[in-house]
């Protein structure tokens, strides 16, 4: 597995390019993603969605355009690629595959599993590709996903804690933003948290 990371925009949020086997998969295409992206792909694969804030998705409908794969988007999150919830400008794109809670897609012979994790938005979902997951704006080094943004649910985001906390994998963790950690690492922390939310 080769992993590119670029953080772009504002904020700085980080795209990836993964590829496992000749294909790339590209994770969360955010502000000003596409030309990066375009410039590092050889044979992409599809474009993985971890949830539907916009400096996550902010490429989606140009690199689509651009490279005619499919987007995955956790289903919960649709609404947010479609309809601009927040009035950011964000360019209209939709998933092509719907992802449904807790999913494993066999592509061509690389696994993808889905995990979801609500709290920061209703369909925020970890991405488990070989060992290393991208985390999204579920857990960061050392902090989570902010549960006080529209649509955000504190509740669900320690159902979600209590939910990692209880996966065994040691798995790299590639966050939305920010640095590389460990799962074992954040499960030091992630019971601070708890008692924060």
């Amino acid at each position: 597995m080769n992993i590119k990371v670029k953080p772009m925009g504002m904020y700085q949020t980080n795209c990836y390019i993964v590829e496992v086997d000749q294909k790339e998969f590209i994770i969360d295409p955010g502000v000003d993603a596409t030309g990066w992206v375009l410039q590092n792909v050889r044979n992409p694969y599809a474009i993985l969605n971890t949830h539907g804030h916009f400096d996550h998705v902010w490429s989606n409908a140009e690199l689509k355009e651009s490279l005619n794969i499919p987007i995955y988007v956790p289903i919960q999150d649709e609404f947010m690629l479609k309809d601009d919830p927040f009035s950011q400008g964000t360019p209209s794109s939709e998933g092509d595959v719907l992802v449904q809670g807790d999913q494993e897609f066999d592509c061509d012979g690389v696994k993808i599993k889905f995990f979801h994790f609500p709290g920061h938005t209703p369909g925020c979902s970890a991405i488990l590709i070989g060992d290393s997951l991208f985390s999204g704006d579920f857990i960061f080094e050392g902090s989570i996903g902010r549960v006080d943004f529209p649509y955000s649910s504190p509740e669900d985001m320690k159902k979600s804690i209590e939910k990692f906390l209880n996966m065994d994998e040691n798995w790299t963790i590639y966050p939305g933003h920010g640095e590389t950690t460990t799962s074992m690492a954040e499960k030091k922390v992630l019971p601070m948290w708890l008692n924060m939310i």
